[in-house]
């Protein structure tokens, strides 16, 4: 199957460490990204629908 593309409209704080600090994230605000068809959860907030992603389920990062 096809990946599906999306754009990062938000992204989390981040992975926490062993030590406690916090691994930043490598997707930004505005990426495009390709994922699996059967990843992540679909979301209807407001009448608009996302997919919430965890970073390690996105494929790619295209320009």
């Amino acid at each position: 199957e096809k990946p599906q593309v999306g754009e990062v409209v938000q992204v989390g704080s981040g992975k926490r460490n062993d030590d406690g600090s916090r691994q930043e994230m490598e997707v930004k605000v505005g990426d495009k990204v390709l994922y699996s068809k059967y990843a992540g959860t679909d979301v209807k907030l407001g009448g608009d629908e996302y997919v919430l992603l965890s970073e390690k389920d996105i494929l790619a990062i295209v320009s």
